[in-house]
């Protein structure tokens, strides 16, 4: 027999070491996602302007790791037709940011929330391995949608209509780009490069939902 043929011998130790060095990297970022918010701090009692809140609705989805680095996954996941999801998630993430208003999340869940956020990042991983239908990737847009809406809660109607028109200029673009880009990535980096990324994807996402639960 080949040992060297074999998916065990070939797939386990790279997925392995994959996600471990996610994991490592997560040490460096876990300061970085607990002040990523907004761009203006939004503390309580501050009066955000319209300008602020586009400001904000831009940066917001750049600023927090775990948000950005899931529109970054959209590029080696493998989707067919990479450019016709971007309305469909863009829809997912604005819907979600809208029922925060009227559904705002109790702040002694906010960490359990963070967690599946960061969850997400798993996900991708495991669509990018073909383990999940690439179909979760809409719900889980409008999670994150739901959580960046959740930030702006009882704001004023003018400046929470400009942070959700910042929120869809930033992903929607960032997703533009990602998708226009997807099949070069994917030429270049092989089979192989995409189950090194899913892995590096699971380790992150792993550690840091076991990070906000247990801070």
């Amino acid at each position: 027999m080949n040992h060297r043929n074999s998916p065990a011998a070939g797939a386990t130790g790279p997925l392995r070491l994959a996600a471990l060095l996610g994991t490592a990297l997560v040490s460096a970022l876990a300061p970085v996602a607990a002040l990523a918010h907004h761009p203006f701090g939004m503390a309580e009692g501050l009066q955000i302007s319209p300008w602020m809140g586009l400001v904000s609705g831009i940066g917001h989805p750049l600023l927090g790791p775990d948000h950005l680095l899931f529109l970054l996954a959209i590029g080696f996941v493998g989707l067919q037709r990479p450019r016709a999801w971007v309305i469909p998630l863009l829809a997912a993430a604005l819907l979600g940011s809208a029922i925060a208003q009227g559904l705002p999340l109790a702040e002694s869940v906010a960490p359990y929330a963070e967690a599946l956020v960061s969850l997400t990042l798993v996900l991708a991983g495991l669509v990018a391995l073909g383990k999940v239908s690439p179909a979760v990737l809409v719900p889980a847009m409008g999670l994150h949608g739901y959580l960046l809406g959740g930030t702006i809660v009882g704001a004023e109607p003018t400046p929470l209509l400009t942070y959700l028109l910042g929120l869809l200029i930033s992903q929607g673009a960032l997703l533009l780009v990602v998708t226009a880009g997807s099949r070069a990535l994917l030429a270049t980096i092989g089979n192989n490069g995409r189950k090194l990324l899913a892995g590096i994807w699971i380790g992150i996402g792993a550690a840091f939902a076991w990070s906000m639960v247990m801070a």
